[in-house]
């Protein structure tokens, strides 16, 4: 797997290779499934990046199936339905994937349920939402923003013996009490530790970059000395259930996005065709950058260029 912080520099074959988008017939018409990247890509916090209903309109009027696949774990599938039509998208529940969904579909494929232990979330309620549809109790996430444990002499913090899992998403109310539980969980229970991503930052609004799930990930591992399951990009979960669910040909299948150590990993570790899109983390300079060794087979300055 190829390492966003190598320091081989790139061969002039592999820039040669990688084409920025000017004439983009030939690349639509190479093409059946786009799946799109959400931050940096359709939008940047709750502002639409310029002229992308125009480009899903395109896509759609030349027969392309589209999906929607994002690490973001805050919303469901149902909450992301609501943002899509919130900014005027007319977008199908079907076609949209989030690293929530993943967590809950792996908890499923695992047979979760069956074992009677719960869930413990470090997240918010896009989490709590998708676990709920496969039937597999939880606890933390936002009930356990404002939780504080004893940290008196001989102060002590309980958990829950049947706590099976600890589920990690970004968490806008992440605090001591819960990276204690999930230790707890971890170290003492045995409880899987199923990471949603491990995005470096994130896209909270347009103004600037904020820290991401990496973050409260890394927490994690500090304190349990214990690497992640991930289930969100770059990680096959989401293009293996695709794939057998809609009938894809991968060959024709094209990954956008904005990140180049999920998005586009996510991509060409996969079998995918990759277009990076400059709108969102990654500059055109980190992207030709000697330090990294991930390279798109074609990058646009945004999406809109699929216009041209």
């Amino acid at each position: 797997r190829l390492d966003a912080t190598a320091v081989e520099a790139p061969s002039l074959e592999t820039l040669a290779s990688m084409q920025k988008l000017t004439a983009p017939a030939a690349f639509l018409d190479s093409v059946d499934v786009f799946i799109f990247d959400c931050d940096g890509v359709i939008w940047k916090g709750d502002s639409l990046i310029d002229r992308v209903p125009e480009v899903l309109a395109k896509l759609r009027a030349m027969g392309k199936r589209i999906f929607f696949v994002t690490n973001n774990s805050t919303k469901s599938r149902k909450g992301y339905k609501k943002k899509f039509d919130g900014l005027g998208l007319d977008v199908q529940p079907e076609e949209i994937f989030s690293s929530s969904f993943a967590a809950a579909a792996y908890l499923e494929q695992t047979n979760f349920a069956a074992t009677g232990r719960k869930v413990y979330v470090i997240g918010e309620v896009g989490i709590e939402e998708e676990l709920d549809l496969i039937g597999v109790p939880h606890a933390g996430g936002p009930s356990d923003k404002d939780k504080a444990p004893d940290m008196s002499p001989g102060g002590r913090l309980a958990i829950d013996p049947t706590v099976g899992a600890v589920v990690v998403g970004f968490d806008r109310h992440v605090n001591y009490f819960k990276i204690q539980y999930a230790q707890l969980a971890i170290n003492e229970n045995g409880a899987e530790f199923i990471a949603t991503n491990c995005d470096a930052v994130t896209h909270l609004t347009d103004a600037q970059e904020w820290a991401g799930n990496g973050a409260m990930v890394g927490a994690i591992k500090g304190c349990t000395g214990k690497e992640p399951l991930v289930v969100g990009k770059p990680s096959p979960l989401m293009i293996d259930y695709m794939e057998k669910k809609f009938n894809l040909d991968r060959s024709r299948i094209c990954m956008v996005g904005d990140r180049l150590d999920t998005d586009i990993l996510f991509g060409k570790d996969n079998g995918l065709k990759t277009c990076l899109t400059l709108s969102g983390v990654t500059t055109e300079s980190k992207l030709f950058s000697p330090e990294n060794a991930i390279k798109p087979d074609f990058y646009v300055d945004s999406i809109a260029d699929y216009l041209m």
